[in-house]
């Protein structure tokens, strides 16, 4: 090819991620160290028992596992279609029109950054024990919370596969002390007999049920993300469908087995009342008790290290859905660029650093409170962000296969994706309903409506945005949801119709 004709057309490689570098070993590493098992554990379980008072948590666990299972059935069947870093927002792009891809791509910016932003927040908290027990020392929460921001922000900028072996030392690490935990407290039942109490159907159906899946399903939250690995992965038809319904299973298993392990250590009658006192510290107190100094020590460093890895897995994912709206430019251009070295996607992850800075020093000089106002007040508005988003891409699903034509059996083209619609729909009602306590403010607080109305607001405006595109730019307009295949169809954008299901959908 002459240098003439090289230069007439832009570079596919500066937008396209690095390929083939991702096994299912590496996917599901990012995935779980998103979901953030230990923190899960020591945090949203402890919580659930101590503020909500369900003993049920085990079956949520299962129940939401097994809701998740039916979605991703039609979600894997798009994932098999298409490879894109930008997964939510291509598949309902592909499915419910490009505008609706675009409300959801700003309903992602929104959800993933409070969930990656949000993690600066508990970072010093979870240092505080490690670093007092064995130096001594208590610094202020920003100093550490810098600290670990710099380090996800160079890991940022390397190669994801680097990013992947980091990971996988640090999660192996935090399930075998779990699953250690775990067995110290099934060795030491309350009473000396082990209780399947917290598995009885009536501890499940109770009021507060709501609450209760609603935290549940904040802790699945990641296992989407295998989705969004999938243009770097080795085989994407083989590697995320794997990755996904494996998360989903590794995840249902460790919480409902440590939720109710708990409960046995506990006693089923006591652990509403000592969740409620001990708070996270339960976990770590019970591990010390049973397990010795050591292992205390040591599963209160994994704790930090379970914060980190969620960072780094949260750090790439929102970096990620950035680049591919920038590789469409539907954000600026500057976004859809990757390092000719590392295959990262650069100003993007630069941009989510830049975020999380401002974030940190913002919280430091006000004095606000790093635990309640920035990590629990972001992570759970933006898990129920990914909540809706889920739900959208349920009804999606549907669509696109009914307008593409594409063949596909009837359970993963309709009646999979149909459950999982009303299934999500239901758990979007109760967390509305829940949500006062989900915050942790009083019920008429302007919070308690302020955020979970601030994602249609966000998907309506997305959604002008890209009607807009249309009408003023419809060379943009056309690349909306194609991933890799934007570039090309960049070129030919004189006449746009809507929609466009089957273009650039790998067969």
């Amino acid at each position: 090819m002459s240098s003439t004709a090289t230069s007439q057309r832009p570079s596919n490689v500066s937008e396209a991620l690095a390929r083939g570098r991702l096994g299912v070993p590496s996917v599901i590493f990012f995935v779980l160290s998103a979901a953030a098992p230990l923190t899960v554990v020591a945090g949203v379980v402890t919580t659930g028992y101590g503020v909500i008072g369900v003993l049920g948590i085990p079956l949520a666990f299962l129940a939401v596992a097994l809701v998740l299972t039916v979605f991703s059935v039609g979600y894997v069947a798009m994932a098999r279609r298409m490879a894109n870093a930008g997964a939510f927002y291509a598949y309902v792009a592909r499915g419910l029109g490009r505008p609706a891809g675009v409300g959801t791509a700003w309903v992602a910016l929104i959800a993933y950054n409070a969930l990656q932003v949000g993690l600066y927040g508990t970072i010093g908290a979870a240092a505080t024990p490690v670093l007092d027990r064995l130096f001594g020392i208590t610094p202020q929460w920003w100093i550490v919370a810098l600290v670990a921001w710099a380090m996800v922000a160079v890991l940022g900028l390397l190669r994801v596969d680097i990013n992947g072996m980091v990971l996988a030392a640090l999660l192996c690490a935090e399930i075998a002390i779990i699953v250690v935990f775990d067995l110290g407290q099934l060795g030491n039942p309350a009473g000396g007999d082990v209780s399947f109490t917290a598995f009885s159907p009536d501890n499940f159906f109770v009021p507060g049920l709501g609450a209760v899946l609603v935290l549940a399903i904040l802790g699945f939250v990641g296992f989407e993300a295998a989705v969004v690995f999938s243009e770097e992965s080795k085989d994407p038809r083989r590697t995320v469908p794997l990755a996904t319904y494996l998360s989903v299973a590794i995840i249902a298993v460790v919480y409902a087995l440590s939720s109710w392990s708990m409960t046995v250590a506990v006693g089923p009658d006591r652990i509403v009342e000592q969740a409620g006192t001990q708070s996270v510290e339960l976990i770590f107190n019970l591990a010390g008790e049973h397990l010795g100094d050591t292992v205390l020590t040591i599963g209160q460093a994994l704790f930090l290290t379970s914060v980190l890895a969620a960072m780094i897995s949260f750090h790439n994912t929102t970096a990620r859905y950035t680049f591919a709206l920038g590789r469409e430019r539907v954000l600026p251009a500057v976004f859809g660029r990757t390092s000719p070295v590392t295959g990262a996607p650069r100003a993007a992850s630069l941009a989510q650093s830049a975020l999380g800075l401002l974030v940190i020093l913002l919280y430091a000089v006000n004095g606000w409170d790093p635990v309640l106002q920035l990590f629990f007040w972001l992570g759970t508005s933006g898990g129920f962000g990914v909540l809706l988003m889920i739900a959208t891409t349920s009804v999606a699903i549907i669509a696109f296969f009914a307008r593409s034509g594409e063949r596909e059996t009837l359970w993963r083209r309709l009646i999979a994706p149909g459950i999982a619609t009303v299934a999500l729909i239901a758990i979007i009602i109760l967390a509305v309903q829940n949500f006062a306590n989900l915050l942790g403010v009083e019920p008429d607080s302007p919070l308690r409506w302020a955020i979970p109305l601030a994602y249609p607001v966000a998907a309506v405006l997305g959604g002008l945005w890209g009607l807009s595109l249309r009408r003023r730019r419809p060379d943009t307009y056309a690349r909306v949801g194609l991933g890799a295949e934007s570039a090309a169809a960049g070129v030919v954008s004189q006449s746009v119709t809507e929609p466009t299901p089957t273009v650039g959908v790998r067969r």
